[in-house]
């Protein structure tokens, strides 16, 4: 089957023509052969977790031996850790100069305090986990000056600097994030792109809060994450032309590993902290746009932090993820059964490849360069 190459409604270029599949970017056939990955994310996240005590931050630092080996020996982890405890950690061999991010989450938990009242909670991390710290608050504290002294006091706590920026992904706490960033002078970034803070926080829903003595089972997240009906894609986003791709797993590693050398515009993830297991020659499914404007187009996307794209057949489109809640009909295309099985194969190649896939911007379809490219994967919403 040729690879999808149609002309969106908004795009205001010529007709697209049919394209012949580049060296790199293969056309998009089908995918009954892509074997299914086995996740290892939350497991690769538990172990980084619980290598470490949670206690106060001069204990939690400290990884004895034997607590390792005996990690080694049980997967899950320790069994007599405390669900109660909090966690102040920062990896001895990482240069405390060199997290100038953070990701952060600050909401309920499914936990009632003794006087009956949800507890809330800060999970601060960066994108290694090299950097740990979790506490508990009352909710009757919660504003945007507690969150800064929390912030100033993990600082000061695991003697790293103020981050540049943090992420975080509520929308509903993006006036008390924002407020307390902004008078200590660093850079909230709204965005869905916190992979190790969500991973984590489904870490901890199944060994710390489900264990907690004030858990409440069936309880839902008071912060719900948006789901918004997609939006008109702004003008300075239009591409020209698109195509479903495929580019093998070592071919997607070798773009990753070249953002820093060959073009400035992309993002990556930690595949080996995700747990990422696929092999070599597997196809990972892709999207690549063409544009004559391919720098400045990437220059906008760059500042988007994009999360990930999906495939409507239902509306025979693509819908772009940016930020935490923004969605964009990013193409359109004409509605057929060939369309449409090409769509939903697409789809599941995604599935089968755990939620991997990326979107790449070329000055021409037929261009073995990318002028941008980022790695992007589906994840459910943080049960919490």
């Amino acid at each position: 089957m040729a690879g999808l190459s149609f002309n969106p409604t908004r795009v205001r270029t010529p007709p697209l023509q049919p394209h012949q599949p580049t060296s790199n970017f293969a056309s998009f056939p089908k995918f009954t052969d892509i074997p299914r990955r086995t996740p290892r994310g939350l497991a690769e996240i538990q172990r980084l977790v619980h290598r470490f005590r949670l206690n106060s931050a001069s204990e939690s630092s400290v990884s004895t031996e034997k607590e390792l080996e005996l990690y080694n020996e049980d997967e899950e982890g320790p069994e007599d850790d405390d669900p109660t405890a909090e966690l102040s950690y920062l990896d001895p061999e990482t240069d405390p100069e060199s997290i100038s991010e953070w990701e952060l989450d600050f909401c309920s938990r499914p936990i009632l305090d003794i006087r009956g009242k949800k507890l809330w909670e800060i999970v601060v991390c960066d994108n290694s986990l090299s950097l740990q710290h979790t506490k508990y608050f009352p909710n009757n504290v919660i504003n945007s000056i507690t969150l800064k002294d929390a912030i100033v006091s993990i600082s000061d706590e695991l003697g790293v600097p103020l981050p540049e920026k943090i992420r975080y992904f509520r929308s509903q706490m993006q006036t008390i994030i924002t407020k307390a960033c902004k008078e200590l002078s660093i850079k909230p970034v709204p965005s869905k792109r916190c992979i190790s803070l969500l991973l984590w926080l489904e870490e901890r829903y199944e060994t710390v809060y489900t264990r907690h003595p004030g858990f409440q089972k069936g309880s839902k997240p008071l912060l719900a994450l948006d789901n918004p009906f997609p939006m008109e894609l702004p003008e300075n986003l239009f591409g020209e032309k698109w195509a479903f791709v495929q580019l093998p797993y070592t071919a997607v590693r070798e773009e990753i590993s070249g953002l820093d050398t060959r073009y400035v515009f992309g993002s990556g993830l930690d595949l080996d902290l995700l747990g990422i297991e696929i092999d070599d020659n597997t196809l990972i499914p892709g999207l690549a746009v063409a544009s004559s404007r391919a720098k400045p187009l990437a220059a906008w996307m760059n500042g988007l932090e994009v999360c990930s794209i999906e495939a409507d057949t239902g509306r025979a489109s693509l819908i772009l993820s940016v930020g935490i809640s923004t969605r964009y009909v990013y193409a359109t295309y004409k509605k057929t059964p060939m369309t449409t099985t090409e769509a939903e194969a697409w789809e599941s190649a995604k599935k089968s490849c755990g939620g991997l896939h990326f979107l790449a911007i070329q000055e021409d379809l037929d261009s073995d360069d990318c002028v941008g490219f980022w790695l992007l994967l589906d994840l459910p919403p943080p049960p919490v």
